[in-house]
């Protein structure tokens, strides 16, 4: 778990619970976990994982359910949460790409600054690349 956090805050900028919220919910049995569950099983105080479920929730990588007849929720990672912020990741990629082109076109052939156009052909290969991908 702390080889997780380490790798979220870095990738993710999310604080190092976040990082083992989610490392839990990928290899916990079973797979849907309360939030008394995960702090338990991390070793935080129970109230601890709040900021960071809304964190993991909001960029896609945990769901939050009830069952019926209970009040508790419970957090689960879904199958396709990575496909999911990988895909979300590469159309932000791809959206600079259009903010690059632009610039270009603004500036024009004469100032056109070479980093720019090393900005643009990396997203476009990127966008490229991404998009005839087939899916996992």
């Amino acid at each position: 778990m702390e080889r997780a956090a380490v790798f979220c805050i870095g990738e993710y900028a999310v604080p190092p619970i976040a990082g083992r919220v989610l490392a839990w919910l990928m290899i916990c049995d079973p797979p849907e976990q309360s939030a008394g569950q995960i702090a338990e099983a991390i070793g935080a105080s129970r109230a601890s994982p709040a900021t960071s479920m809304r964190l993991l929730i909001d960029a896609g990588f945990v769901r939050r359910r009830t069952r019926p007849g209970q009040k508790t929720h419970y957090y689960r990672v879904d199958d396709d949460a990575w496909e999911r912020v990988v895909r979300r990741r590469a159309a932000g990629l791809a959206a600079f790409r259009d903010i690059t082109a632009a610039g270009m076109e603004r500036a024009g052939p004469v100032r056109r600054a070479p980093g720019g156009c090393a900005a643009h052909n990396v997203f476009d290969w990127m966008d490229k690349a991404f998009v005839s991908m087939p899916r996992p």
